[in-house]
């Protein structure tokens, strides 16, 4: 052969190298993709709505100072149970004990004032019916009955005001004896002290218009347990009171606690940071029925509310709901006002090995799966995964069907192949 021949039948080779190679990167280009395929079937769905929150007790009482003090006894610690009517603390009362005894011994003295002034009115009253009889006998003229009614109406109405007066005096000493009471502060409730944010010796200061007063304890009730969750806002029209709930608390572990909702706030909480774009939640109340043991107002709890149960759903995975575009006809335009997007999956044709789009009506959406109204029938076979394909694939591609991993393939240690 001759060294043309030689450099043309190496030319023809690479040639020919290239289309192969062309041809099988083609092939991998065009190869269908793998999808996990799955039957539509019927199953019982729950739609759950999730949330965080702290427990509380459903009766509380902070109690404030209602005199001002120094506090200099103190019977209590936090953490100690008591009892309604138990000796909680005391404020100095020195001072409104004084105040009480004066108003007491003022009321005293009026009272003496009083008898005084009836025995005035009494002779008064006598004076005025001899001035009466002597006028009847012409012994005095008429100017002499005038002065002695006078003294007598003047008598009696002294005698109205020492009434009055001791009447003020017993309010007087009413305010002062209530003044001198709330220096004592008694247990209003059964509970727990559940916060003491002062000591003995401490000055408690009365609340004004601008600033609070000393709040001295906090004590709950923890017979009736309640968790206040925060809700988001996407969530809570689908909350209702009356409805059943599981608690988890942190401090018990993986423990369950039955509850249902007692409360739905209406209004949203307000937010710690106040930005514009801070996510809006809700107040839901959830009570306890069975309180563990030594719960204490403030851990940390999660709930799961039931909203809703479909016995015998037509149910699909979550991620086989896809969502695109309406298709429009050629020189068709949408709608005024209709929506622009539509909701379905892709329904698997195993002899075609290809997809179709079909759009679906969705009903309650459980935990892991949705409700599919219409659109779907029990056992077709819709596309499940994985989401990069159901995100690439479009009505009428070619796919073939992912082979299930099997179960023991790899060895393990010491394992027979």
């Amino acid at each position: 052969m001759t060294r043309g021949a030689k450099i043309g039948a190496a030319v023809a080779a690479l040639v020919v190298v290239g289309l192969v190679a062309v041809n099988v990167v083609q092939s991998k280009k065009k190869k269908a993709p793998a999808v996990a395929v799955q039957k539509v079937e019927r199953t019982d769905l729950r739609s759950l709505v999730t949330a965080t929150g702290k427990i509380e007790a459903q009766r509380k009482v902070e109690l404030s100072a209602n005199v001002m003090g120094q506090i200099v006894n103190l019977a209590v610690r936090e953490g100690d149970t008591v009892r309604r009517g138990d000796f909680l603390l005391q404020i100095d009362q020195t001072q409104r004990r004084a105040t009480a005894l004066s108003a007491e011994e003022s009321l005293k003295a009026l009272f003496f004032d009083r008898d005084a002034a009836r025995a005035q009115a009494e002779e008064a009253r006598k004076s005025l019916e001899r001035a009466e009889r002597s006028f009847a006998d012409q012994l005095v003229p008429q100017a002499e009955v005038d002065r002695a009614r006078a003294a007598a109406d003047a008598a009696a109405a002294q005698v109205l005001a020492f009434e009055r007066r001791i009447e003020q005096a017993r309010a007087t000493l009413a305010g002062a004896r209530d003044e001198l009471s709330k220096t004592k502060m008694t247990a209003p409730i059964d509970g727990i002290v559940t916060a003491l944010p002062v000591e003995e010796g401490e000055i408690a200061v009365i609340g004004t218009m601008n600033n609070p007063g000393t709040k001295l304890m906090t004590i709950s009730d923890m017979g009736v347990v309640q968790a206040v969750m925060q809700v988001d806002e996407t969530d809570i029209p689908n909350v209702r009171v009356g409805q059943t709930a599981e608690v988890r608390i942190d401090a018990y572990g993986e423990r369950k606690f039955e509850g249902v909702v007692t409360e739905v706030g209406s209004s949203p909480i307000q937010g710690l940071t106040g930005a514009a774009d801070a996510a809006v939640n809700f107040e839901v109340k959830i009570q306890l029925a069975s309180p563990p043991e030594g719960i204490r107002p403030g851990f940390s709890c999660a709930a799961d509310i039931l909203t809703g149960t479909v016995a015998g759903a037509l149910a699909i995975p979550i991620q086989a709901l896809v969502v695109r575009d309406k298709p429009l006809a050629e020189g068709e335009k949408p709608a005024p006002g209709a929506a622009r997007e539509e909701e379905g999956v892709y329904r698997f044709d195993a002899a075609a090995k290809r997809v179709t789009f079909q759009a679906v009506e969705t009903g309650m959406t459980g935990e892991t799966q949705v409700e599919v109204v219409a659109g779907l029938a029990e056992g077709q076979e819709i596309v499940t995964g994985p989401f990069k394909a159901l995100r690439e694939i479009a009505d009428g591609d070619a796919v073939r069907r992912e082979e299930p991993k099997k179960e023991g393939a790899k060895k393990g240690p010491g394992g027979r192949g």
